[in-house]
């Protein structure tokens, strides 16, 4: 009977456990990604489709149309963060991103990398929200729209709620 009774607790507290194990994020602290993100059995996931820029309200900065890349990219952001929230999620949760930039013309047809680092700088790795999902970034040769030079799409991932 004793031993049913120690299995039983030890079992108990490995489930109590895996309920509270978080995301690990693995790489060299410095890095603005993760080289890999493991996420715990039994977690909840939420993958968010690729999401654009939003159109510039007339009289912005770029308007009209959708700005450059860190514009487009800080506007993609802040959609997908409303997405998130709105699931019970945030950045905190991203384990994993995907960019796509399309060449930008003021840039003899590069991508604007350091644009968007500018704009991802503002949501990942900073003292309010310090993780950083794994991610690859990609210049694809157009987007859904003339004039979009960003799109992003995540994963998240949470402990299931107890």
């Amino acid at each position: 009977m004793r031993i049913i009774l120690s299995t039983a607790l030890t079992l108990a507290l490995a489930a109590a456990g895996a309920a509270h194990a978080q995301n690990q994020h693995i790489g060299p602290p410095n890095s603005p990604i993760a080289q890999a993100v493991k996420v715990p059995p039994g977690s909840e996931m939420l993958y968010v489709s690729g999401i654009t820029p939003p159109l510039l309200p007339a009289g912005a900065p770029g308007a009209p149309g959708f700005g450059d890349t860190k514009t487009q990219t800080l506007g993609v952001l802040k959609r997908i963060e409303a997405i998130l929230q709105a699931q019970g999620y945030g950045f905190g949760d991203v384990v994993m991103m995907r960019v796509s930039l399309v060449g930008d013309p003021a840039k003899d047809g590069k991508m604007d990398f350091a644009g968007m680092m500018e704009a991802y700088n503002q949501f990942f790795g900073t003292p309010e929200q310090p993780n950083k999902p794994a991610r690859i970034t990609v210049q694809v040769a157009a987007l859904a729209a003339p004039g979009m030079l960003a799109e992003i799409e995540v994963q998240a991932a949470k402990p299931p709620a107890k």
